[in-house]
């Protein structure tokens, strides 16, 4: 970028590297079309057998917060995370249960799981479109509507909006926000005098954003850029120091309407607890088989750096993966413009602290993810022009071809999607040894407490009365005991040896993937060598849990190494 170049957005690019002359971009009706069809796929991806996979330890949680509000009303309870998720989650539950009054066939019935996750999945298909109208703010349609596609229909990114996490709703208020920024520097830069508008409404964002998740660095990746254009004499986007104070009392006047929990005395005793990670529930995480330390202030003690890196090389659909890293040398090139500047900034401060972290979850991926497939989309929409001008110089089957080309590239990762459905967390792809080799990569993020429901009901109808059943998330096992009239069964933790020496014959020892720790691996390798389950859940093939009924001898065997 050079003294005479403007801060522009789409202006900056290489007419001849980039543009908006494909096919399906250039002419805007497609392109509006193709963009509501995929919505509309990815919304249906997103909702289709919502509840079919039970609730997660942290999703009973947010379920047992919407039953708080309801009941007593706005408290500290799960107060470590902002208002903004929970409150939608409780105008869904309780819009559910008005509809249920309604339908007849109980196995119409919208679930609490279902229900639970509605506003992210939701959210989470709109954000589709977020990606359209930013990337193509940056780079052009072309890649704007390819990156889109690729959101509504990649198995991961449909994965992560499928569970009652914040993460997804983050990223929606993410994309918005730099949506805003990007509009306010293209309206300043056109002499427009409403551009401050833009900065307002950036602000109130931001501000949705951190009602959503406090993930205030997140403003860094706009202040950044902004930075980037100010050295720049020719520059008009420029707030000065009115501009910012107005900027950050819109934005905390927001944060304290989506977040009204937060002037409870009891949210900020949850957030300092939280902040000290005194709930921390368990002691280390699964990746690859091994056991990691799963504390942020661990760092590269912790889970390793490498971490995010596996979980692009084996989740991602493989043409996708191959297009990345065609894509990814062009987004350090001058040709693609000035919005290289914004990926650049979003990429480094999100890569840079997540991976030194040692406190890792897959889902935290969700906010990176579109990187992704926007180097994926630049990868395509690269290839498909070189092969248009050197292959096919004025055929009139340019058209053609580039839809079909679009069409088989499109195919790869929904295929990967409707083979997964509705299990998209599963999904691994040739690199990660393909779906024989699913749920060995981040077992607690995969499974994510999945088969809750099919495990309680299998003991519920083995289970003496007044049973004890150990496993690593006994409230999520009452809750679904509760659901069956199961009131008698006792579930404690599997990693309390204090109360594992209390089982006797006939009780359960019930080992899930994804929740083998320190604490209670000693178990797993009992069991796992020297006993065979009663029975097991599989999902997609693959074994999500193992139930074992204990005999004279499991028992002795347990009671022994716990000793």
């Amino acid at each position: 970028m050079s003294d005479q170049t403007l801060p522009t957005t789409t202006a900056g690019i290489d007419p001849e590297l980039f543009s908006d002359n494909l096919f399906f971009t250039k002419n805007r009706k497609i392109t509006v079309i193709l963009l509501a069809v995929f919505i509309v796929v990815g919304f249906a991806l997103r909702v289709s057998d919502l509840g079919v996979e039970s609730l997660g330890e942290d999703e009973l949680n947010k379920l047992q917060t919407v039953q708080e509000y309801r009941t007593n009303g706005l408290s500290g309870k799960n107060g470590e995370h902002p208002f903004l998720m929970k409150g939608l989650q409780t105008v869904s539950v309780s819009a559910s249960e008005r509809l249920n009054e309604f339908i007849e066939s109980p196995e119409s019935k919208i679930s609490a799981e279902a229900a639970l996750r509605f506003p992210i999945a939701l959210f989470g298909a709109f954000t589709t479109l977020l990606i359209f109208l930013l990337v193509s703010e940056l780079f052009g349609r072309s890649i704007g509507l390819v990156s889109a596609i690729l959101w509504a229909v990649e198995p991961t990114a449909i994965g992560f909006d499928r569970i009652a996490k914040e993460d997804s709703l983050v990223l929606f208020f993410f994309l918005l926000t730099s949506l805003l920024w990007i509009k306010g520097q293209t309206a300043a830069e056109q002499g427009k005098t409403t551009w401050p508008r833009y900065v307002w409404a950036t602000a109130a964002s931001f501000g949705a954003l951190m009602a959503s998740k406090y993930y205030p660095h997140l403003l860094a990746v706009l202040q950044s850029y902004y930075a980037v254009f100010q050295g720049i004499p020719s520059t008009k986007w420029r707030l000065g120091k009115p501009r910012y104070l107005m900027f950050f009392a819109i934005m905390g006047c927001t944060f304290l309407i989506l977040n009204p929990t937060i002037v409870l005395p009891d949210t900020w005793r949850e957030m300092l607890k939280f902040s000290t990670e005194n709930r921390i529930a368990h002691d280390s995480y699964e990746f690859m088989g091994a056991l990691y330390q799963n504390k942020m202030s661990a760092w590269l003690a912790g889970v390793p750096w490498t971490f995010y890196y596996v979980f692009i090389g084996v989740k991602t659909s493989l043409l996708t993966l191959a297009l990345f890293f065609v894509g990814l040398p062009m987004t350090f090139k001058r040709r693609l413009g000035d919005g290289r500047f914004f990926l650049f900034f979003w990429a480094f401060l999100w890569f840079m602290p997540f991976s030194l972290m040692g406190g890792k979850f897959t889902r935290y991926f969700a906010l990176a993810e579109p990187l992704i497939l926007i180097g994926a989309a630049a990868g395509f929409c690269f290839s498909v022009k070189w092969l248009s001008d050197i292959l096919l110089v004025g055929s009139k089957l340019t058209p053609a071809v580039q839809t079909v080309l679009l069409a088989v590239f499109i195919t790869f990762p929904l295929g990967n999607s409707l083979s997964v459905a509705p299990h998209f967390r599963l999904f691994t792809n040739e690199i990660g040894g393909g779906m024989a080799a699913a749920g060995s990569y981040f077992p607690h993020d995969e499974f994510y407490d999945t088969s809750t429901r099919e495990i309680v009901g299998d003991i519920a109808q083995r289970a003496k009365t007044g049973a004890i059943v150990a496993s690593e998330t006994p409230e999520l096992f009452d809750h679904y005991a509760d659901k069956l009239g199961r009131t008698d069964l006792i579930f404690f933790s599997l990693s309390d040896k204090t109360r594992v020496a209390e089982l006797k014959t006939g009780d359960f020892v019930v080992l899930v993937k994804g929740r083998r720790y320190f604490s209670n691996s000693i178990y797993f390798d009992y069991l796992g060598r020297s006993a065979s389950p009663t029975s097991s859940v599989n999902i997609l093939g693959v074994t999500s849990a193992s139930i074992y009924q204990l005999d004279e001898n499991t028992l002795a065997g347990v009671q022994a190494i716990g000793k």
